[in-house]
């Protein structure tokens, strides 16, 4: 939703969405890392900071990204603070979707993923129009390795303990929290109200 509102010039980064194009490549990375979601875990943060690093400094991000699932350590957050700092880019805006547990392993267990395009579907907010369809391409519809109830428990379970201080570390800067168990357009409205003003701005 609030990717489809971002202007053009600034991209969306997804670390997850870098580490399962490395798995589908097959690479060594790959493979090492679909071990580690399988199993529940997190992927080390010198990798995702290396594939981050090498992210941001493509010419598209000049004016500035949007991150998606990153940082989630304290690692991670110092890193960023200074790779920003290193290319004299502001501090960032943090904007902080919070979710009751229970509300959100039920969305994360609805997720289908197309096994051809990579395509996202919910069976119950975003669903297919033909069911186990994808719209774009008709590929097949899957659960993803990582959305089975026993996977995400235990990722929630890691995140309390290494992604909370995250939020701590964010809290005296620009910072904003926003209850992402209301509706569509609520959500929208109060991203929109943090980050119009500086977009307009630039």
């Amino acid at each position: 939703m609030i990717l489809d509102w971002l202007p053009a010039r600034i991209p969306a980064i997804s670390t997850g969405e870098m580490l399962r194009a490395e798995i589908a490549a097959g690479t060594e990375l790959g493979r090492c890392t679909q071990a580690v979601i399988a199993s529940g875990g997190l992927v080390g943060d010198e990798i995702i900071n290396q594939l981050l690093a090498a992210r941001v400094d493509r010419p598209d991000c000049r004016d500035g990204f949007l991150l998606d699932g990153y940082p989630r350590t304290i690692p991670q957050a110092e890193f960023l603070d200074g790779l920003l700092e290193d290319r004299r880019m502001p501090r960032p805006v943090v904007i902080h979707l919070d979710i009751p547990l229970d509300a959100l392993v039920g969305r994360m267990m609805c997720r289908r993923q197309c096994g051809d395009c990579g395509r996202m579907f919910n069976i119950l907010s975003r669903r297919p129009k033909v069911p186990g369809k994808c719209d774009a391409c008709g590929g097949p519809l899957t659960v993803r390795r990582d959305d089975r109830e026993e996977v995400i428990k235990e990722r929630l379970r890691t995140y309390e303990l290494q992604t909370q201080p995250v939020l701590n570390h964010y809290r005296d800067g620009d910072y904003h929290r926003i209850p992402a168990d209301m509706s569509q357009s609520y959500i929208f409205e109060e991203i929109t109200k943090v980050l119009g003003p500086r977009l307009r701005a630039r």
